[in-house]
């Protein structure tokens, strides 16, 4: 790496916030323009905000169901029993302090001839829309498995009352269990997340259940952050040897492809049955409802976008951040799409104004936490192809936590993960 690892995360960030906002209060001219933001995620109160901070004249309203977000990012140390489920909650009183509209309603259809948002009967006009629709499970590719079927199986990839439904089941297993994860095919919201799961599970039976284990059952036959992932269960939980805390299957074999809840089991693409005491179905995931009801979707499942803008490659004026987008290179991560709200507000703004956008950079960090005083992060920009085709990583930027760093900076990473967790939240929500 050209850069220490520690200066590259504070580095990128100022510039993010600085470069993708420019200079505030921006005059967009006469007549009061309106952009619609549709979720109040990572990435829906991002932009929002940032447009709001690059001119306070936008009219800006978010279209959110939910009064209060609950983080992903961080919620498996909820599960590990480090943090209590109100530290990953938050709500939108800040950003409504704004001016920002935050309506707690479900939007039906974005209607892009229209240029209209449909909710429950009433249409919010805009000139400008900003879908941030996260995923949508797809529970029928598991057979057996369904949104009813979560409630005893749950997959906690929607942080809230899946992520407690979870904990409980593990505070009530027998100590001797057996936790499953079923891994799901790429590419699906935050890679590393399952493998951080798994370690945070046994991270709490270390603790309170030292003889019960995590199985991970893999649709995929590698992983993010493998190798650190496995040195670290490796030194904390015996990974690979008799009486591991840890076990890793690899796909294809070892997909599930089929679940009972009643009798706690579930099937591998193998053929083997295997049964636990706890199950975690994460399964396959697409962009959320709303973008395939709006036609914003590709064959894919995912969203097709400018890659300078995140305008919809099907819709004008329809723009895609987060999870939904087809981003190339980056990863379907809180930082992604932290970073793809700003430029994509910038964009918006300029857009508004009857000007050519400029040419975006854009970050992503992820930190992610395998035991106590033991976490691993991976740092990354990218830069804009010339073709404007392609999101790819700047060599040379960034970098894995090496794999012979010492016990000290192992467990300043932990801290990192946590300051970097308050930044960002502070970042989207204010």
């Amino acid at each position: 790496m050209n850069m220490n690892r520690r200066d590259f995360v504070k580095a990128a960030g100022a510039a993010t916030a600085v470069g993708m906002v420019g200079v505030p209060q921006l005059a967009l001219g006469a007549g009061k323009k309106k952009v619609v933001v549709v979720g109040g995620g990572t990435g829906g109160a991002t932009v929002a905000r940032y447009i709001k901070l690059a001119d306070a004249s936008v009219d800006v309203t978010i279209i959110e169901p939910n009064t209060h977000y609950h983080t992903c990012y961080l919620s498996n140390e909820v599960l590990g029993g480090d943090r209590t489920i109100d530290t990953i909650k938050f709500g939108y009183d800040k950003l409504e302090a704004m001016g920002i509209e935050v309506v707690h309603a479900t939007a039906e259809l974005v209607d892009p001839a229209a240029k209209v948002v449909k909710v429950g009967g009433k249409d919010y006009a805009f000139d400008r829309c900003v879908v941030a629709p996260g995923i949508e499970l797809l529970y029928d590719k598991i057979e057996g498995y369904s949104e009813a079927a979560s409630r005893k199986l749950p997959h906690a990839w929607k942080a809230g009352e899946q992520t407690r439904l979870l904990r409980a089941q593990l505070e009530a297993m027998p100590d001797g269990g057996t936790a499953v994860i079923a891994a799901p095919p790429n590419p699906f919201r935050c890679p590393p997340g399952p493998y951080e799961r798994a370690s945070q599970m046994a991270h709490y039976f270390k603790q309170h259940k030292p003889k019960s284990k995590v199985l991970i059952l893999d649709a995929k036959q590698k992983f993010s952050k493998q190798g650190l992932f496995t040195q670290g269960w490796k030194a904390l939980y015996g990974f690979g040897a008799n009486q591991a805390m840890i076990e890793w299957q690899p796909g294809p074999d070892a997909a599930v492809v089929k679940v009972d809840a009643g009798s706690m089991t579930v099937e591998t693409s193998f053929g083997d049955e295997v049964k636990a005491d706890v199950l975690n179905i994460i399964p396959p995931q697409r962009a959320g409802k709303i973008a395939q009801v709006s036609d914003l979707t590709d064959d894919s499942g995912w969203c097709p976008v400018d890659k300078k803008t995140f305008e919809s490659s099907k819709h004008p004026g329809v723009h895609v951040i987060g999870d939904a987008c087809i981003a190339t290179k980056m990863p379907k991560s809180a930082y992604a799409a932290n970073s793809q709200a700003k430029v994509c507000a910038a964009a918006v703004v300029a857009m508004l104004k009857g000007e050519e956008p400029g040419t975006p950079s854009y970050v992503n960090t992820c930190y992610s936490i395998i035991g106590k005083n033991w976490a691993v992060s991976v740092a990354a920009v990218y830069r804009l192809s010339e073709d404007g085709k392609t999101i790819a990583g700047v060599e040379g930027a960034g970098g894995l936590t090496p794999m012979d760093t010492s016990p000290e900076a192992r467990r300043r990473e932990v801290q990192y993960a946590y300051s970097w967790f308050k930044n960002i939240t502070a970042d989207i929500f204010g």
